[in-house]
């Protein structure tokens, strides 16, 4: 009986079991009450929406296929695509026009306006722009000349062809004032006639934009050199050069209450899922917000689950990645004034994936990607198992090695979650230091100073030189993922599995894992399980998770997302 008593487990160990359970009960039941408190601040913020002023959910959005537009066009002026409360139509009263249009705007420091005769018509014009959003050479030489010498009002209202020889890419009439400033405002030039009951919006080629280049946030050794910029027309019209096709449509959004932008969607309509489509326009017609400064803001507003760590859209700069995810039946999302679109619905094995996994070949890519998976639970797991194994389960590290990190311990003051915090947040603190600093002074300054600062540590007593290598590798395996905002989830919820070692050990370690691996299985993204095809299993979509079968192999879609065209040829 006594060797049998030999093997029970101290009290204690049944002690940090019941702990570890009742702490898992307490986070499952906060969790849910926070989210339901989400969720029903939610439904008020959209009812209250809704029942103002009897306007329906879509007041404010325009819609309009940018394939009928021709690749890289703006969308053309929609009078009431952003409407006035009272609008103000024109009297046609041309000094009475004039006048109301400079009280209005006239006060702006980069406002410029222009009175001058039009020799045809024999009347008094004016042209209103904005400073710096038109290109000078053609306002001057081209605009003003064709304006003064040569318009007619039959040649500015006859549809314009590609034939013709007027200055201008798109030119539309505004019956209101308030639609004719906002557009003034926003980069449009406007011409008000005398003897005319409207405005005339006219918009140059040629924005100011800078030049495109590589990505920063995803560069590649092998792969397309192209990265997305600033200007929404020229985003759609990379997304054209692709290839030659017919089914990709474009669909453009008003977006921002106070301040309007474009947003645009992109799919394949002969591949991408219906149900999917309508969730997707149906979230982005309710945006609500003053101003859609980057395409952070639309992901924030339209996922699923406010609360979880990880990202429910993939945000992305690159072009070959985003009509990919468009050939599997996925959505884009592109905002106008930011280089990152984003791709919906978003797996977590989307974000351990590079487009270089599909330009190798497959058996250097599974092993990269392998690479990839192992160094995720590396980042993640890492500093949790030392504690857990160093504080509570010495017995479980080989007795060579146990004696070692023993002796690198020896004189270190803290305890092990205080030792691996030091490090853990000079590293943090370092890397943010080495995104801020200039380039040429940011990766020189964060490799000395995480030299110095470790080498100091371990000098001083303050740490022990195995923890050092721990974080380290911690750290490079961070750097490993593909997608930089995966890796941010990675450290935050790394902080959280080393207080859940320092209190429980391996049995928190495991419980930590365990709550993950829940609240990954529970989670959804515009209705797409997060780690399909794991949970729920479909063995078809496992060509393309752990490892890269064959280009030959790969011949349907995945099956999660249900799209029309489920073969990828013939």
């Amino acid at each position: 009986m006594s060797s049998i008593l030999e093997y029970i487990p101290d009290w204690s160990v049944f002690g940090q079991a019941l702990a570890a359970l009742l702490i898992a009960i307490v986070v499952n039941r906060l969790y849910h009450k926070a989210d339901a408190f989400v969720r029903r601040g939610k439904a008020i913020g959209k009812s209250g929406k809704s029942g103002k002023s009897g306007k329906s959910d879509k007041a404010g959005h325009s819609r309009s296929v940018l394939a009928a537009s021709g690749p890289g066009a703006f969308p053309k002026f929609e009078p009431g695509a952003v409407p006035e409360s009272e609008p103000e139509p024109f009297s046609g009263d041309y000094e009475s026009d004039l006048q109301a249009i400079l009280d209005s705007i006239g006060r702006n420091s980069d406002f410029r306006f222009r009175t001058f005769p039009m020799a045809k018509l024999n009347r008094q014009a004016a042209l209103f722009w904005v400073d710096g959003m038109q290109n000078d050479r053609i306002l001057n030489l081209q605009l003003m000349q064709f304006l003064m010498f040569e318009a007619t009002i039959e040649a500015m209202e006859a549809p314009i062809s590609p034939g013709d020889v007027l200055p201008f890419e798109s030119l539309a009439r505004c019956p209101e004032r308030g639609g004719f400033k906002r557009c003034v405002l926003f980069g449009h030039a406007g011409l008000l006639i005398e003897g005319v009951p409207y405005g005339f919006l006219i918009q140059f080629p040629d924005a100011a934009g800078r030049a495109v280049a590589e990505p920063v946030s995803e560069a590649l050794l092998r792969g397309p050199r192209l990265g997305f910029s600033e200007v929404l027309s020229e985003n759609t019209s990379m997304l054209r050069r692709q290839g030659f096709g017919t089914s990709l449509e474009m669909i453009n959004y008003k977006v921002g209450t106070r301040l309007t932008k474009d947003l645009v969607l992109a799919y394949f309509k002969d591949i991408v899922n219906p149900d999917l489509l309508r969730d997707v326009e149906d979230r982005v017609s309710k945006l609500d917000f003053d101003f859609f400064g980057e395409s952070g803001y639309v992901e924030q507003l339209i996922e699923d689950n406010t609360l979880s760590p990880f990202q429910q859209a993939q945000n992305t700069e690159r072009p070959d990645r985003v009509i990919n995810a468009l050939l599997e039946g996925r959505i884009a999302i592109l905002l106008d004034g930011t280089p990152f679109a984003l791709i919906v619905p978003a797996t977590f094995s989307m974000l351990l994936q590079s487009p270089e996994d599909y330009y190798e070949r497959w058996l250097p890519s599974s092993l990269l990607r392998l690479l990839r998976f192992l160094a995720a639970f590396m980042a993640l797991m890492a500093p949790a198992l030392y504690i857990s194994l160093i504080s509570f389960h010495p017995g479980l590290i080989p007795t060579e090695l146990a004696i070692s990190i023993i002796e690198t311990r020896q004189g270190v003051p803290f305890p092990s979650l205080i030792e691996v915090l030091i490090l853990e947040v000079s590293i943090e603190i370092l890397r943010e230091a080495g995104i801020r600093l200039p380039k040429p002074v940011g990766p020189a300054m964060g490799i000395v100073g995480g030299l110095i600062i470790g080498d100091a540590a371990v000098q001083a007593g303050i740490v022990s030189p195995f923890l050092v290598i721990v974080v380290a590798v911690t750290a490079i395996s961070s750097f490993s993922i593909p997608t930089y905002s995966a890796g941010i989830t990675l450290r935050i919820l790394r902080f959280a599995g080393m207080l859940f070692a320092a209190i429980l050990g391996m049995f928190g370690t495991i419980l930590f894992f365990l709550l993950l691996c829940s609240h990954l299985t529970k989670l959804k993204s515009f209705g797409v399980p997060y780690v399909t095809p794991i949970s729920p299993f479909r063995i078809q979509d496992w060509k393309d998770l752990f490892i890269r079968a064959p280009l030959s192999l790969m011949k349907r879609r995945p099956a999660m997302l249900k799209p029309r065209d489920n073969t990828r040829r013939p």
